[in-house]
């Protein structure tokens, strides 16, 4: 693998390791100082917000600038947002949390880049394998995260702001080994895109059925992760009264889950192909609800919880890996920009409603409210392979 690739892997390492720390402690700071329960949730959502909003100027900055100057954009952008949360906390003030939560999400849009440019830096064979190495920086970000934020809670007595300016240290952190990144497009360079060819418009983009499953299983991987992932500390914590370490076992587990796989991810990929691993992902899913149904013990959070992580690394490296093959070398930041912004659009939604179905209707009615999802993507994969039948068909008449 190319040095950018490994680049890329430390600096996600680093600068996702301030999404657990939002995951474990937004919704108990919300739960403090939010002026109504139902916005317990909102920071997470607001994260989310911001990731989504932020996706398609991201893109465009990229397209002109390139990506390099991109991620020094988002190191410093994270530390911003570490800071403002951290003194959202000190001073009790809501808004100014969510703030730093909205800036943090538009520090996750420059991060979710990070997948683009590794497959970039590769041949298109090897874009699953890409994908999977940088996302396998999760991995480390997974225990470094949550061990920031209670390293950080025990920093300032009192309260978590410690954990939000050790937010800002490793965002500045991953902006510094990006300084060696190096803007570079394997891609574009092996030829894929001839010159000739025009670029075709978003419509005629969209009338592929294969990017609309790449597209769902990645939008429909985060929603429902974001869902239940969001609504399991304050469940957990808050209304079931677990223990915080045992809250944050469960999400550092969840997050290893969610990246571990990417050892593996990118070679089964290349081995029984996007749409299986998909039906994969949808089938740890559904065993994700069928698990946590079944009771509030421990035992039933960790188990649950780590179904969830593999379903969404199997349905999202799936779904990303699938994305290159739907467009031409200058189409890229166009679809690229689309599916990020409704991928994380349906996320924020998820995350904005986690809070008031789970206090409205509880526990049970959002883990069931999770199922016509997984049926959406199963009718999208079923109108992917009829269209691949078809297609075959013509050829072969």
């Amino acid at each position: 693998m190319p040095v950018n690739v490994w680049l890329l892997m430390l600096a996600q390492a680093l600068a996702m390791s301030a999404t657990p720390i939002m995951v474990l402690l937004g919704g108990l700071v919300g739960a403090k100082i939010a002026p109504s329960p139902e916005l317990a949730t909102a920071p997470i959502a607001m994260m989310i917000v911001g990731l989504a909003a932020s996706v398609i100027p991201v893109g465009l900055i990229g397209r002109r600038f390139g990506r390099r100057r991109v991620f020094s954009l988002g190191s410093v952008l994270g530390a911003i947002a570490g800071l403002a949360a951290a003194a959202g906390v000190h001073q009790q003030n809501f808004a100014l949390f969510c703030l730093g939560a909205l800036f943090l999400g538009a520090a996750g849009a420059v991060v979710q880049q990070y997948r683009f440019a590794a497959m970039e830096a590769v041949s298109p064979e090897l874009a699953p394998k890409a994908a999977s190495r940088v996302l396998l920086g999760g991995l480390v970000a997974a225990f470094l995260g949550p061990e920031l934020a209670v390293l950080g809670a025990e920093l300032v007595q009192g309260s978590y702001a410690g954990a939000f300016i050790l937010l800002s240290c490793v965002s500045l952190a991953a902006g510094g080994v990006l300084l060696a990144y190096r803007n570079e497009s394997q891609w574009q360079a092996s030829g894929m895109a001839s010159v000739t060819e025009a670029d075709r418009t978003l419509p005629e983009l969209l009338g592929q059925s294969q990017l609309w499953v790449a597209l769902g299983a990645a939008a429909i991987g985060y929603g429902m992760m974001s869902l239940i992932m969001t609504a399991t500390p304050l469940h957990m914590h808050h209304m079931e009264h677990h223990s915080l370490e045992d809250t944050k076992w469960v999400i550092q587990s969840h997050i290893v889950a969610m990246y571990l796989p990417s050892l593996f991810s990118g070679t089964l990929i290349a081995r029984f192909g996007q749409g299986n691993m998909m039906f994969a992902g949808l089938a740890a899913y559904g065993l994700t609800i069928a698990m946590a149904l079944s009771g509030s013990e421990l035992l039933n959070y960790w188990t649950a919880l780590v179904l969830l992580g593999i379903g969404w690394n199997f349905l999202f490296v799936a779904g990303t890996s699938l994305l290159p093959s739907c467009y031409r070398g200058g189409e890229k930041f166009k679809v690229q920009m689309f599916n990020d912004f409704s991928v994380f659009g349906f996320q924020a939604m998820a995350s904005l409603g986690a809070g008031a179905l789970l206090t409205g209707l509880g526990w049970q009615v959002l883990l069931v409210a999770c199922l016509p999802f997984i049926g959406t993507q199963l009718m999208l994969l079923a109108w992917w392979k009829l269209s691949k039948s078809s297609v075959l068909h013509r050829g072969n008449n």
